[in-house]
């Protein structure tokens, strides 16, 4: 295991790595400048500016400092809002992403796994037929989609719910809805289908045959089994449920982290557009790392040894 740990770790790294020297040279290789509003004003304005920013040195200069920067979690100031550094907005932004995220994940992973279920003890009946409408649904309609129906109908037509922002915890619901419809989705026609494998194995035919009650042969037996496809999709589904956030926040004025990464890469803020960038990788980098070890625990028959020969 401890082996293990360690060639994960090297293996994230390399990747945040890769992440961070492309990005970069991407961000870079766009024409233009953040200062094109300054360049119309004052030439002399804006050399100034690239010289605090080190924009005037070459690129692999500047790509050396901001690596610098990234290591000592340092990734400077903003340059559309100089009085703002980068780590203040992700210390302000990030903690209401992070819960608007999480709160969207609970609620794809009960939606999705009810539904599921639902659907495999139910196979080709009205239930099933019903669960898996909503699931196709849920893949089709893209979120943002998902999110205008939602105002257009729940919040301006009825009236039930808020708008915008985020006050209370009413505000929460309808940008939870919108985010959460596309991975319940996928999440119940996995676990249909493995719970349909899973209850025709010999060790529930098994269960049934000793008279243990139907509720304890699908939470105790099969479920455990037939969620590990769920958990192999989990890091995956966490990824798009994050930088979904970003399109869902602007839609209902949230002010998390997408507010500031769309405001920074219509302004062309580099530090701003790379410490997104960078910190939302890491995040992602340790959720597949953490998934794989759900993995192993979900099914000890798993084992993380080195293959024969290696």
């Amino acid at each position: 295991m401890t082996a293990y740990i360690v060639k994960r770790l090297i293996a994230m790294l390399v990747t945040l790595w890769l992440i961070i020297t492309l990005t970069f040279f991407l961000m870079h290789s766009v024409p233009g400048s953040p200062f094109n509003e300054e360049r119309a004003t004052n030439e002399t304005v804006q050399k100034n500016l690239e010289k605090y920013y080190h924009l005037d040195e070459p690129l692999i200069v500047q790509y050396g400092l901001y690596l610098k920067s990234v290591v000592t979690l340092d990734f400077g100031p903003s340059i559309k809002k100089s009085s703002q550094t980068v780590n203040e907005m992700l210390g302000r932004g990030f903690p209401v992403s992070f819960e608007l995220g999480i709160v969207t994940l609970i609620v794809a992973v009960i939606s999705g796994i009810t539904l599921g279920i639902i659907a495999a003890l139910r196979h080709n009946g009205i239930l099933d037929y019903t669960a898996m409408t909503i699931a196709v649904l849920g893949i089709s309609i893209p979120n943002f989609v998902m999110a205008t129906l939602l105002i257009q109908q729940v919040a301006v037509n009825w009236g039930i719910l808020p708008v915008a922002t985020w006050v209370s915890p009413k505000h929460m619901i309808l940008p939870t809805l919108a985010l959460a419809t596309g991975p319940m989705a996928i999440i119940a026609r996995l676990t249909r289908s493995s719970m349909l494998e899973v209850l025709t194995q010999d060790y529930i035919r098994t269960a049934k045959a000793k008279g243990l009650s139907p509720v304890k042969i699908i939470f105790k037996h099969a479920l455990r089994n037939a969620l590990l496809p769920v958990v192999t999709v989990l890091g995956s589904l966490a990824a798009s449920i994050l930088t979904g956030t970003f399109v869902i926040e602007k839609i209902f004025a949230i002010p998390g982290m997408g507010k500031y990464f769309v405001e920074s890469i219509n302004q062309r803020d580099y530090p701003v557009i790379m410490g997104t960038t960078v910190f939302y990788s890491a995040i992602l980098i340790m959720m597949l790392f953490l998934v794989d070890i759900a993995y192993g625990i979900l099914d000890p028959r798993i084992k993380l040894h080195k293959k024969e020969g290696s």
